[in-house]
């Protein structure tokens, strides 16, 4: 585990007699896991400052989300201002997975350095990507270049703040709050995206005559004035939240919270060897990497989609922001159920419940967009419902994911794991927006994408066969 304790003789007391870095892997069912003592809380120490080192990595995850989808959500106005074209749109959001290429890059760095190094070199990358943008040129081309330079910065800072959520709660939480700390950080970069459709159409005036604003302030350069605000803006913000990570921002705790953060974990060449020999996780990593993937990029340029629909800059906005913002409150939500029920191991049962209705959602939403030949009304009551169930039940399935994952492939390190599933989604995401860069005329296609996504990954986790090593490790060892 990257930022190792500093000695054996801090890891001992917790692990037990004979239990030290030898200790294998134990499979656990989810009926073993539920038989757990609920009660029971892993040894070690936590400590009060564990919520600030939450906080700091959550606001950076909000931002860097909230940076990368500046531009779907208020497309039609970024092509008045700066002459964007459709090509540009879709490469503005694809530089959020292109930003995944050197994932492997950042994986080792936080497995080797830790948490601190890690999360300051990603911080410094979004300042520089961020301030890029708003460099004052005249020259549009040259603008537009700037631009294009500052999300491809800002997508590289993706791989520390969508991986490193379950790395982070399990080296400074304890085993009770572990989930619900997963819940959190990696909820928040979603909601910063959801943000990002409520930010962008209520401050940028859309050029399509749906803004009131327009009615005596029409002109390009009003326009470009307030997009510039917004990237002024967003910069503050990466500045105060790097400021405050240098200040303050420990690799680790001085003591462990628990017996899985105090348990040697597997060497960085080794993990990959076990996750790429591991079926079972082969298989709930293309679960959680296809149907995200295609969400992600179908999210990114909603606005686009919609807009054939007579969909406003403004109405296509909100849907895409509900759609975020309530599968975060339910993904943090379960988990506070959880922990105050002490179920456990119920993982798989409620992932097949979020992907049976992200499946009936998808097909609605789909169905609805071909009215021409299904005869559903098409609304804006029926877009939002379907859009925000989808958002809610495929959202909310992420941090599940990610801790269903840890326990299928432990002692594998966090970081590694979720990276690679990470990776794999944005290679999803990648392709579509690729096809979608040259294939922007025809949309119906990414819409299809949506229910057969969902529908495959309910598959998968119907023959997911799950187990929960490291619950195993924290509860049963250290009774």
């Amino acid at each position: 585990m990257g930022s190792r304790w500093s000695s054996e003789e801090e890891r001992q007391p917790l692990l037990g007699p004979g239990l030290g870095p030898g200790l294998g892997a134990a499979w656990r069912s989810r009926e073993a896991a539920a038989a757990l003592p609920a009660a029971a809380a892993g040894p070690g120490r936590v400590y009060g400052r564990r919520w600030l080192v939450l906080l700091l990595f959550s606001l950076l995850a909000f931002i860097q989300g909230l940076v990368w989808n500046t531009w779907g959500p208020i497309q039609n106005s970024a092509r008045q201002a700066y002459g964007f074209s459709s090509w540009d749109i879709a490469l503005l959001v694809l530089w959020g997975p292109i930003g995944f290429l050197p994932c492997f890059a950042f994986m080792w760095l936080l497995d080797k350095r830790g948490l601190r190094i890690t999360v300051l070199l990603t911080s410094f990358l979004m300042v520089l990507g961020t301030g890029l943008r708003c460099i004052p040129i005249s020259d549009l081309m040259l603008k537009r270049r700037l631009i294009h330079g500052g999300q491809m910065l800002n997508g590289l800072a993706g791989p520390t703040v969508m991986n490193a959520a379950p790395f982070l709660s399990t080296t400074w939480f304890s085993a009770d709050e572990r989930a619900t700390a997963t819940a959190i950080a990696s909820m928040l970069s979603y909601l910063g995206g959801a943000c990002a459709f409520l930010v962008g159409p209520l401050v940028v005036p859309a050029p399509n005559g749906t803004s009131p604003l327009l009615t005596t302030e029409s002109s390009r350069a009003h326009i470009k004035d307030r997009i510039e605000a917004v990237l002024y803006a967003e910069f503050g913000v990466v500045c105060l939240i790097f400021s405050a990570t240098l200040a303050y921002f420990p690799p680790r705790p001085p003591l462990p919270p628990s017996v899985a953060a105090a348990s040697q974990r597997l060497s960085y060449r080794r993990s990959f060897c076990r996750l790429l020999s591991n079926f079972r996780f082969l298989m709930i990593a293309l679960a959680y990497a296809i149907p995200l993937g295609v969400f992600a990029g179908w999210s990114g340029v909603l606005d686009l989609i919609l807009t054939p629909a007579h969909v406003s800059q403004v109405d296509a906005g909100w849907i895409g922001f509900w759609s975020i913002v309530g599968g975060c409150v339910v993904g943090i939500a379960m988990y506070f159920v959880k922990l105050v029920s002490g179920q456990r191991g119920m993982l798989k049962l409620i992932l097949l419940l979020l992907f049976s209705g992200a499946t009936l959602s998808s097909t609605w939403f789909t169905l609805t967009c071909l009215n021409s030949i299904t005869h559903l009304p098409l609304t804006t009551v029926t877009l939002y419902a379907s859009c925000i169930l989808l958002g809610v039940f495929l959202n909310s399935s992420v941090p599940i994911f990610f801790e269903l994952f840890v326990e299928t492939v432990y002692p594998v390190p966090e970081g590694i794991t979720c990276g690679v599933v990470t990776f794999l989604s944005n290679i999803f995401m990648g392709v579509l927006l690729f096809f979608l860069t040259f294939y922007h005329t025809e949309l119906s296609w990414f819409n299809w994408c949506l229910p057969g996504s969902c529908l495959l990954s309910l598959l998968l986790i119907l023959c997911f066969r799950e187990s929960y090593d490291r619950l195993y490790l924290d509860v049963v060892v250290s009774v």
